[in-house]
Parts: C-alpha cells; structure tokens; sequence
C-alpha cells in the first residue's frame, strides 16, 4: 500500500488520473504522520513537501508533531506552479523527511486544487491565485482561513517574501527567530540544536520519540528472532503494561491488538513455535501484518532525543522516556510486577550485551519487594543516574559523548530546583542531598502530564473542529427551515386546525347521500 501510496502522489500521475473515479484517489486512511517520510517522486529528484487532499487534510494536520506547517496551494496545469515546486521543495527537505535537517520544525505540504475534491478545501481558504502559501499551527487549519478575519491564527505568505527559497526560508527565519540556512545538512549545526536540558517543556515533544522507540524495539526483537519459547512469558507481560500505561493511544492499541492474536502467532508448544518460524521465514515473520504503534510510526527521526551527533542519543533516550512514562503509571499493587517485567524485558531483549547486564545486576541487588509506585519510579531514577555516571566516564575519555548533552545527574537544579536540600551543592558531585519526595513529585509529572501534553492540546483543538464543523454543517443543512419560535406555534396551531378541518369535510362527504339522477 505504501508503494502504492507513493506512486499515486506524484504530481504527474495525478495530472493523468483527474478523469478517473474518486475511488482510485487516495485512501482516507492515508492521512497519518507516515506522510512525514520522504515521498519519492522519481528517483533523481525526491519530493519532501507532503502531498494532501480532502480526505486527508485535517487529519494529517491534526497528527503532525511539527510546530508550525506551510500548505501550498497549486494547479497543477499551472506553469508558475511547475517551476515554482523545485524551489519550494528546495526548503521541504530541510523539514520534511526520515533526512530532515531540522524534523519536527515545520511541516510543509501541497494541495493541487485542480483537482476537483479539493474544490471546497481550496474554498475554504478563500485561493486567489496559484501558487498561494499558508502559514500556521497545523492544528488551525482545520477551520479554514477568512481573509477578513484579523484575529485569524492562519496568515497568507505574501508572494514576494516565497517567490524564491532564499526570501521563502528568510522569511520563515524571521518568524522564528532562526538561522536556517538551504545549505544546513544534518547533524552538522550543534548551534542550532533547540538543547531540551533546560526547557521542562520540550518533554512534551518526546511523545513522538516514546512511540519510535517502542516501533523500534520491536523491530528489533522481530528481526532478531528474539521471541522463543523461553522468552515469550516476557514480551507478553511487557506488551500487557503498555497496554494499560503506555502513554501513547497508538501503541497501547496497537500492543493490545499483537496480544489478542499472540497464541496464534507464537504458540507456547515448542514444537508449534519452531513449525511457525520455518512456515513465516520472511524477514519480519508472524507480526509482519502487525505495527505496534499503528501504521504511522516509525517516522525515521528524533525529536526531544535527537543528538547533535549522528550517533549519539537517539534509541536508548527514547526507551529510557518509556519506562519512566510508564513507571510513573502503575498503581502501587502494579510496581512489583512492573519492575521485574522491566528487568527482564531488558535482560532478554535489549540488544547491547553490556548494557543490559549492568541494568539486570542493579535489578539484582534489590532485596525487598516494592509496595508502592513511590519506590519504583525513584529506583529506574537512581538506575537512571547511575548509568550516567558510569557512561560519563567512557565517554570522556574515548571522546564519544555528545558534547550538546553531557552525560549528568538529573534532574538538574534548572529543572527542578526544589530537588535539591541544598541549591549551594555542585551539580556534579556524587552525593547529592536530593529531597526525594520533590523529586518523586517531579518525575511524575515530567514523565506524566507533562509528556502527553502535547496530545491532550491536540485532542482539544480536534474536538473544537469537529464541533464547529458540525455546528456549521447544521446550520447549514437547517437554515431554510430556521423561523421565529411564535411563527413556529403559529404554523403548528393552523395545520392542526387544518387537519380537523380536513377530516371533518371527509366525514361530511362519506354521509352524504348521493344525488338522484
């Protein structure tokens, strides 16, 4: 489908299938963050700006992670517009894409208006003249934009300040501040880098990242052929805690849909389990029809844990953002099994040798039971701290460590400078008097509220489209039946009257008897 999907969405073979029925256009369910990847347009000149339509647009628009998007409103006939789009895409690629220079900073997306199902969409936005560009949260374009309305939170580009990609991606500076450049490549611009180590804020964004990072271990354990007889009892109890605490609504359904065919994919019979894997030996086995967080992750990128470096953060930042997250979610009578299916999660599937034996012998060292979600989310906090002193170390003196985000004791007193007896105390000494309870507060809701924050602004601003979007369509739909409430009780009264009017001349003419000839 993807494939498909790819080819459907390039400008030339949309200008050749404008005849066709709207039942060979793209898929509704087509409108996810997949689109976020590079979208091929042929194999010298990849388009990154995300093709959108009506069936598709709010959608897309509502699940970006990006901060602000930019819709470009074309014609595909239109010969301004053919020599407008190698410039547009010019700065979609430094967005746009598994290879963005700067993801989850703008999301840039196209609508042909030619096309007659974006008739009304490119209405809505009030189009004059092609190519016209849009700018705004993604969220807010939901409701269309009036070019009358001044408190509008969607504005028009004016044409002068995109005609080239210089003054498009000068002008996008000026609006946040940046310094983006069209020869910015990745991973080469450490000052450019938005550090989340002093903004509690940006966690918010990590949400992303908890999802790519469960899509990812995943991919690794299937890849891998980790799940064997001895290690499914594991994965299951693993998959059933981000059932109940993942922070994520797509990978708490997509783990509940693995678990219900489970069985089925990895029998517990040995004998059954090896049948399987000679019977499913693709690449991906079993749960190739399968996706743990849905069909639009992963998205190729990092957001709050991508690394100045190419190498460094990245994976291992996003599966320590999720297990915090869902540590911080286990009822007190949960923490004791959340802790030792942590543990084993880890010692059975996670790949790097040394890694996961230094974290099972901290799990070992733990003599007495936890009672309460208290003691486990301040545990992983300790575990946490002391992997990071222990990597600390190696990486200065290999030289390996990201010089943006130093290995360090956490929470800082940036972040929560309540954490600390006392504030005169140096951040990097190795008995810090922490007050524990302010850190537990903290945690919980760093890795709470505060990273499905996001989500929750989102569903918000979605549950407003939609109710203005049914509040219109009503109006609409009713406005020729709209009249006083008195005219109303009026028309009601007379067409009573009327009808008893009616039945009694029927009855008059049933007795009356027939005149004589």
């Amino acid at each position: 489908m993807s494939s498909l999907f790819k080819l459907l969405t390039t400008p030339l073979l949309l200008c050749t299938l404008i005849s066709l029925s709207s039942a060979l256009l793209i898929n509704p369910a087509a409108g996810s963050r997949s689109l976020l990847r590079t979208i091929n347009g042929g194999a010298d000149q990849p388009d990154f700006s995300v093709d959108l339509n009506v069936t598709n647009f709010d959608e897309v628009l509502k699940d970006t992670p990006a901060t602000y998007a930019i819709v470009e409103f074309f014609a595909h006939w239109c010969p301004a517009c053919r020599n407008y789009k190698p410039q547009y895409e010019k700065v979609a690629r430094l967005f746009n894409g598994a290879n963005a220079v700067h993801p989850g900073s703008i999301l840039m997306t196209r609508v042909d208006c030619a096309n007659k199902i974006n008739t009304k969409l490119c209405d809505n936005f009030s189009v004059s003249h092609y190519p016209s560009l849009y700018w705004g949260v993604p969220s807010n374009f939901g409701g269309g934009w009036n070019g009358k309305n001044e408190k509008s939170e969607i504005r028009p580009i004016p044409t002068e300040d995109a005609r080239t990609a210089d003054r498009l991606l000068k002008w996008i500076n000026t609006q946040l501040g940046s310094s983006y450049s069209l020869e910015d490549e990745k991973y080469e611009n450490d000052h450019l880098l938005h550090s989340n180590v002093s903004d509690a804020g940006q966690i918010a964004r990590a949400i992303y990242d908890v999802e790519e990072a469960t899509s990812f271990a995943f991919d690794i354990i299937v890849e891998h052929k980790m799940i064997k007889p001895d290690t499914r009892a594991t994965l299951i109890k693993f998959m059933q805690l981000m059932v109940a605490h993942h922070p994520s609504r797509r990978c708490r359904r997509g783990s509940a849909d693995i678990l219900v065919n489970f069985n089925d994919l990895y029998p517990s019979n040995k004998w059954l389990t090896e049948k399987h894997e000679s019977e499913n030996s693709t690449q991906h086995g079993p749960l190739a029809k399968f996706d743990i967080c849905g069909k639009e992750v992963p998205r190729g990128y990092w957001m709050f844990c991508r690394g100045s470096k190419n190498d460094t953060r990245g994976f291992s930042c996003g599966l320590w953002v999720l297990l915090h997250s869902l540590s911080v979610r286990v009822e007190d009578g949960e923490s004791q099994m959340a802790f030792t299916t942590t543990c084993d999660f880890i010692h059975q599937f996670f790949i790097c040798e040394e890694c996961r034996e230094h974290f099972y012998n901290m799990c070992s060292s733990v003599s007495t039971p936890f009672s309460n979600t208290r003691d486990f989310v301040l545990w992983l906090w300790t575990a946490h701290n002391e992997v990071n002193t222990r990597l600390k170390k190696t990486e200065e003196s290999l030289n390996t460590g990201d010089p943006k985000f130093p290995k360090t004791l956490w929470p800082t007193k940036h972040l929560c400078p309540t954490c600390y007896n006392n504030l005169n105390q140096h951040e990097e000494s190795s008995s810090i008097d922490w007050d524990r309870d302010e850190v537990f507060k903290f945690i919980t809701s760093y890795y709470g509220n505060m990273l499905v924050s996001l989500y929750k602004e989102k569903d918000k601003a979605h549950i407003q489209m939609k109710v203005n979007a049914v509040s219109e369509e009503v109006l609409q739909s009713t406005n020729a039946l709209v009249v006083p409430a008195g005219a109303a009780l009026a028309i009601a009264v007379a067409s009573c009257l009327f009808g008893a009017l009616a039945c009694f001349w029927r009855s008059r003419q049933k007795n009356r008897k027939p005149r004589r000839s």
